[in-house]
């Protein structure tokens, strides 16, 4: 039986783990840098006055980008564990992007109820509850918005960026002084963490197979939501 489980896991692509390592170094030294960035030229961050500000951006990264890149390789990073423990892993990650997230848009009293919107949206993907066959049409959608939301916020963090970067300094910006070129190495990097995460997730062999067991549970509960009885096949 030990030998038959074994035989029946799913290999990992060799070039996978140092994808997966080198996108997790990318990122934790993103949010260590915007964190760096911050304490150094900025004041750092408070819960009240001016710098209750700097929370945003720090947050943005930490939810918005690094927690939800992460949420994304879900199912690329655990690929014979049981479906569910991956879907709740999934679903936490990006319930805690999303908390993390609105702190730091109430900091900058910046509340968007799109990004709720679009949590909402894929949030019954969580529940067993949901009809197998509309989450079956639905994955395709979730998978494209879920690596689009990703990418813009990604986006959205070079432009604010740039921006705080460009208020600040002025001309000065082009002059190589040492807040720009920390803001500059921290943009590289957040579009080293972005690429490395979208290309994992664009490699199709690297998709996380369907076990014989999930496929077999997936048939039993499209049986017992859609009304028909197993006696009857």
């Amino acid at each position: 039986l030990e030998g038959g489980s074994r035989a029946g896991l799913a290999a990992t692509p060799g070039a996978l783990p140092y994808y997966v390592a080198f996108s997790q170094l990318l990122g934790l030294t993103v949010v260590a840098m915007t964190g760096a960035w911050l304490g150094l030229y900025r004041g750092g961050i408070a819960w009240e006055g001016a710098l209750q500000f700097n929370v945003h951006p720090l947050c943005m990264v930490i939810g918005l980008i690094f927690l939800q890149g992460d949420a994304l390789l879900v199912y690329r990073v655990f690929r014979n564990e049981a479906k569910r423990t991956t879907k709740v892993l999934h679903g936490l990650l990006h319930v805690f992007a999303f908390i993390i997230a609105l702190v730091g848009e109430s900091r900058a009293q910046l509340l968007s109820d799109s990004k709720m919107g679009a949590k909402a949206r894929s949030s019954f993907f969580l529940f067993p509850g949901a009809s197998f066959s509309l989450r079956g049409r639905y994955r395709p959608q979730h998978v494209f918005f879920g690596a689009t939301i990703f990418l813009l916020s990604v986006g959205t963090a070079l432009l604010g960026l740039k921006e705080a970067l460009l208020f600040k300094l002025g001309a000065k910006y082009s002059t190589f002084g040492a807040e720009g070129v920390l803001g500059n190495v921290l943009g590289l990097l957040l579009v080293g963490f972005g690429g490395t995460v979208l290309y994992i997730l664009r490699r199709s062999d690297w998709k996380r197979p369907p076990q014989a067991e999930e496929q077999a549970l997936s048939m039993d509960f499209k049986t017992l939501t859609e009304g028909d009885s197993p006696s009857s096949q």
